[in-house]
């Protein structure tokens, strides 16, 4: 990793995108320090996240990445609880949050919350690892390509779906993806990398207009690509 001085506002949704071995990963993974940084400060609402426990720091973030890593021994609700469970919630207080969750990521309670991960679709893991992720009410989300092993389908189903969630309840969102079309979709803000470091911090429209050199443009034409290749086909099709 290079420098890399990125500022992230509250609220914000901010897309970290690249090519494999850019740095997307490294970066989100010393936010909350699963890797430490050897060099830079890193601050989380104005304090130095490198001067406490990294432990406290993590519970405060929720995190999804890419295979919903759920417990195949614990059912859907005990999956979500496990955070809570370790803050020392009360019974009741874990149980109504279990619900509220599953509700919001649009799974039945009654329905899900005693099945174990391996009854249910990959789909519907990633909603429960969401749920989990939410579960001790964080502010700050990071996902580590948390769509893209699903059908296309249910990856954009589940994306406009976390979009909502994340506009309902005012979180601030770090997003890696190496989908172009994804970042322009969701993202407030995107940030490119290459080899380590930033190259471009734009708006999506920004980013269209104005890239700074033939690698940002590259990836930013992927989308109008893929659009003009879907136009023939519908056109050869007709």
């Amino acid at each position: 990793m290079r420098a890399v001085d990125l500022a992230v506002a509250d609220g914000e949704f901010l897309v970290l995108i690249g090519e494999s071995g850019s740095g997307k990963t490294t970066t989100l993974n010393m936010i909350n320090r699963l890797i430490e940084p050897t060099a830079g400060a890193i601050r989380v609402d104005g304090e130095d996240a490198l001067a406490g426990d990294p432990v406290g720091l993590r519970r405060r973030m929720g995190y999804v990445f890419q295979g919903a890593g759920l417990f195949p021994h614990l059912t859907v609700a005990e999956n979500i609880a496990v955070t809570p469970k370790l803050l020392n919630w009360g019974r009741e207080e874990i149980a109504a949050r279990v619900d509220e969750l599953l509700n919001l990521v649009r799974l039945d309670p009654a329905q899900y919350r005693r099945r174990f991960p391996r009854e249910l679709s990959g789909g519907q893991q990633q909603r429960v690892a969401l749920a989990r992720a939410l579960a001790a009410k964080p502010k700050i989300m990071l996902m580590d390509e948390p769509f893209g092993a699903l059908d296309p389908l249910i990856r954009d189903d589940l994306a406009e779906d976390y979009r909502q969630i994340h506009n309902s309840l005012g979180l601030t969102t770090i997003f890696v993806t190496h989908d172009m079309t994804e970042a322009m979709l969701l993202g407030d803000r995107i940030a490119v990398m290459k080899d380590g470091a930033l190259v471009q911090v734009s708006t999506p429209n920004e980013l269209l207009s104005h890239p700074v050199d033939d690698f940002v443009k590259a990836l930013v034409d992927t989308p109008r690509k893929r659009a003009r290749r879907l136009a023939q086909v519908l056109a050869d099709a007709s």
